[in-house]
């Protein structure tokens, strides 16, 4: 089918909930993605981080084909290796201690949502179970994670929220320290905020945050669920950070392109999390997990090197285009921010007709390439956008 019958199909019978652009994208080779009518596009959203090896990787392709011929699910009635084999790498990279997978960001959000609240009860009783995040994050969709998400835009005409949440500014400890009362149970945050700007939050105020909660025994849960995996130069971003909390939450990255996400715990946290004090029927499926294992295994140290050599020569190229006020992020989590008046999804357009996908997140273009990029991409990248801005 052409790009326009699968469109009018598309439109006629799934609900309209994205702003879709008008692309089929109907395979992809490495850092190449394909459409409909054959137009290769060089791919700097990875599927918003989650094609972290790029399309079809050789490694990965093997582990979720070889495993898929064995058993495709049995749910978590039954052992299988790939799960427990998975949960070890997970653990040895990010000296944690346990792991439960679900399906999604969102959902191993919810998970750590819970885990908190049942740390709390458990060790002081009922009433201890808010949770306090910060302007300007994002942390899913679902009910639980949508009211954790500190943007009001993303709230309207979903109501009513589950209660006992609170919102501080990113980077004011003072208003965080007076938000946490008796009954608070975890702080949440990203370290890098993706969907509110892609934004770092300051190093110092992270350590203030952590040695706060230490202090008053509240759990600190990072949200890796686009920063985890590579993506910042680091398995976690927590490293950059020298950080190590109580409550870790994968996704995106995590899986190659399939579904998965997971809760990863100190001990503290997973003892208090007994038979059927959590589920998740997909979780943990074999073939996600046999692919997720291929992702850590190709992760090594020559290949995190590559990410980090990239991410400083595409830094350092994006601060040369015109039209570019700054540049923002982490690694390979990159936002720009444009010159007062252009519009950050009229340039995405722009390079989607030259050949390169990119995303936006508010006023900026967001790029979250592939982590196998090479210098050459990088080169291909910054020559499409800057021939797209000084055409702006």
């Amino acid at each position: 089918m052409n790009t326009q019958k699968v469109m009018d199909r598309d439109n006629k019978y799934i609900m309209h909930t994205y702003g879709r652009s008008p692309i089929v994208i109907e395979r992809g080779e490495g850092m190449t993605a394909i459409d409909a009518d054959g137009k290769r596009y060089l791919d700097f959203t990875s599927g918003i981080g989650v094609n972290a090896l790029g399309y079809a990787h050789p490694a990965w392709l093997q582990a979720v084909t070889e495993q898929a011929a064995r058993v495709q699910h049995t749910s978590n009635l039954y052992y299988t290796a790939p799960c427990g084999r998975l949960a070890r790498r997970i653990c040895h990279r990010t000296g944690l201690d346990r792991v439960f997978f679900g399906n999604s960001g969102a959902e191993a959000n919810e998970g750590a949502i819970k885990c908190a609240r049942k740390y709390s009860v458990d060790t002081y009783g009922e009433g201890r179970s808010k949770v306090i995040t910060l302007v300007n994050s994002f942390h899913g969709r679902t009910l639980a994670t949508l009211t954790a998400t500190g943007q009001d835009v993303f709230h309207h005409d979903f109501g009513p929220f589950p209660g006992e949440f609170a919102y501080v500014p990113a980077g004011d400890f003072a208003a965080l320290e007076a938000a946490a009362d008796e009954h608070t149970c975890a702080v949440m945050m990203e370290l890098v905020q993706g969907e509110g700007g892609v934004v770092a939050l300051d190093p110092d105020y992270v350590h203030g945050v952590a040695e706060f909660c230490a202090a008053k025994d509240i759990l600190l849960i990072v949200d890796e669920v686009q920063t985890g995996v590579g993506r910042t130069g680091k398995f976690l971003a927590c490293e950059n950070y020298h950080l190590r909390p109580d409550i870790v939450t994968l996704a995106k990255g995590l899986g190659g392109g399939l579904p998965i996400g997971a809760v990863v715990t100190t001990e503290k946290v997973a003892s208090h999390m007994g038979p059927g004090s959590h589920g998740s029927t997909f979780g943990g499926n074999p073939v996600v997990c046999a692919g997720a294992c291929a992702v850590l295994d190709t992760m090594d140290e020559e290949f995190m090197q590559n990410v980090n050599d990239c991410a400083a020569a595409l830094w350092t190229g994006l601060r040369t285009l015109p039209h570019v006020q700054g540049v923002s992020g982490l690694g390979l989590m990159i936002g720009i921010q444009l010159d007062e008046g252009l519009k950050a999804a009229e340039v995405r357009t722009a390079c989607e007709k030259q050949g390169l996908l990119v995303l936006t997140a508010k006023d900026r273009i967001r790029l979250l390439p592939p982590l196998i990029l090479t210098e050459q991409d990088v080169k291909n990248a910054l020559t499409i956008l800057r021939k797209v801005l000084e055409t702006a």
